[in-house]
């Protein structure tokens, strides 16, 4: 992970789960990191552990769905910390729950602007400046939805489905650039989203017992991998904690 030193991060969704996780994880390989949430009281905590334990970090509240706020929010990474080499697009919600029938329109379309348009808004804030820095890494979060329709899931199953076609045209617009970038499907983990589907009953992931959830340490794992060297030759794929291929590499 030496590769990190030096580097600058930027991961939306860092007040808690997978994003907190993962910025946690590149700050302790040297990156300096920008963790960014809506809740600006839990992002600042966690940035603060990462300073006091002798990390670079800084917070702010954002809501990525907003682009004037995501544009603001790459320029003061790039003012703090003099560069962005780093993206990762975390952030996400899986409300509503609900059948398509009975789903609220606010809160199917607050979905899709959070889901989608939210890593839109921030990659469209971002590369031009990795471009003319000669390049940058991008992760866009994504999830086995993206592939396979869920009742009550539909704007998340449709957000992350777009999410993965965004993530090919990125890769398809920028080959040769310089810019790495990839899917990332983390799989079933232990966090709070995975509260709320319990909670709600509905379909067959809402039945999986905590007990048998992944670690949110294995997806961290396989999410920073994405973000060095070694991930080279996985650039312009989806890479999911789900493939036996891809465990491998990080040894689990």
């Amino acid at each position: 992970m030496a590769a990190m030193q030096g580097k600058v991060a930027l991961v939306t969704g860092a007040s808690r789960g997978l994003g907190e996780g993962v910025a946690r994880a590149l700050a302790a390989a040297g990156a300096a990191v920008m963790l960014v949430a809506r809740d600006g009281a839990a992002v600042a905590a966690v940035a603060a552990e990462i300073v006091a334990a002798g990390g670079k970090a800084a917070a702010l509240s954002a809501d990525v769905s907003d682009y004037a706020a995501t544009e603001r929010l790459v320029a003061e990474v790039k003012a703090r910390f003099g560069g962005l080499d780093i993206l990762v697009n975390n952030a996400g919600v899986i409300e509503p729950i609900a059948e398509i029938a009975a789903s609220d329109p606010a809160a199917w379309a607050r979905n899709v602007q959070i889901n989608l348009v939210g890593p839109y808004n921030a990659v469209r804030a971002a590369l031009p400046g990795m471009l003319a820095g000669g390049g940058g890494t991008i992760v866009n979060v994504s999830s086995g939805a993206a592939y396979r329709p869920l009742e009550g899931w539909s704007a998340y199953c449709s957000g992350k489905a777009g999410l993965w076609m965004f993530t090919r045209a990125i890769e398809l617009e920028t080959k040769g650039r310089g810019i790495r970038v990839f899917g990332f499907s983390p799989g079933t983990i232990d966090t709070e989203m995975q509260v709320k589907i319990r909670a709600s009953g509905m379909n067959v992931i809402s039945k999986i017992p905590r007990g048998d959830l992944l670690p949110v340490a294995h997806a961290v794992s396989g999410l920073v991998y994405l973000c060095g060297p070694a991930a080279d030759d996985l650039v312009g794929t989806d890479a999911s904690m789900r493939d036996d291929a891809f465990r491998a590499r990080l040894g689990l």
